[in-house]
């Protein structure tokens, strides 16, 4: 089962191990005497070497959740070290740029497998510069709105978390197939919208803050929330398949870059309101 976000909906099959008949999850056929402290053949793809773990290197929860939290506790800095130090008149050319490196940084990240920390805690500065630059300007406007949207983020992911542990929300395989299809359709809209503002100078339909614009953000917020439960199953499924402990980094960075998107979705869709 592959999520919409492209790390979590590959990593659980670029690394997954085949486990031989009466094996334990993780380990292919060569393991036993002499093969304790590896995987052995059978790992990953025909004639991809076999990665060595020593025993307890294994993807585990609480590892993922100690991993997600250093990359959101460093993006929270870097946005509060932006948000008090730079002045406004820079906040502009620094939102560019720092949207600019993150998304790059993404796509290198995610399409690259990638689960180095240093290059994963750069994401997290970079992104952070980012959220701090955009949040800043957004609370000189409208006073309250960063509290409001990071209580609402924050409540969504729990819920969602909870839902998911309590299994009232399960990502089948049709239901990822249609949040899978409807995030595609929200990234098409977001890119004809981008060239429209483009080429009018205005925020274009889906963001000047009309009523398609305000049914375009809660339509993308419920996306996002729902992605949430997909990306929770491909985190169970790689502890359950006993992956290395550094695809965890993967979890954390997925997980990460969801709450990314869906605080600046609240933001916007708050923002509306504050208008009237």
């Amino acid at each position: 089962m592959r999520s919409s976000n492209p790390v979590l909906g590959r990593f659980a099959t670029a690394a997954q191990p085949t486990a031989a008949p009466g094996r334990p999850p993780g380990y292919g056929p060569g393991y036993g005497p002499g093969h304790e402290a590896g995987y052995g053949p059978g790992y990953g793809y025909p004639g991809q070497s076999a990665p060595m773990r020593v025993d307890g290197d294994v993807m585990t929860l609480d590892d993922v959740v100690v991993k997600t939290v250093a990359l959101l506790g460093t993006a929270v800095a870097a946005a509060a070290a932006t948000w008090l130090l730079v002045p406004a008149p820079a906040l502009g050319p620094l939102w560019i740029a720092s949207m600019v490196i993150g998304l790059v940084l993404g796509l290198v990240i995610s399409f690259g497998q990638i689960t180095r920390p240093p290059l994963l805690f750069a994401y997290a500065i970079v992104e952070g510069v980012f959220l701090g630059a955009v949040s800043q300007a957004f609370e000189a406007r409208w006073n309250g709105i960063v509290t409001q949207a990071v209580i609402a983020t924050l409540s969504v992911f729990f819920v969602m978390a909870w839902l998911y542990k309590a299994r009232i929300i399960r990502a089948t395989p049709k239901f990822t197939r249609i949040v899978i299809g409807a995030a595609v359709g929200l990234v098409a809209a977001m890119l004809v919208n981008l060239v429209i503002g483009l080429f009018s100078g205005s925020a274009g339909p889906l963001r000047d803050g009309g009523a398609l614009a305000i049914l375009f953000s809660v339509v993308c917020i419920v996306v996002a929330a729902l992605m949430f439960v997909i990306n929770f199953s491909q985190i169970e499924e790689g502890i359950a398949a006993g992956l290395p402990r550094r695809y965890g980094w993967l979890g954390a960075f997925g997980i990460l870059v969801e709450l990314v998107w869906l605080y600046l979705e609240f933001l916007r869709l708050i923002s509306y309101f504050q208008d009237e």
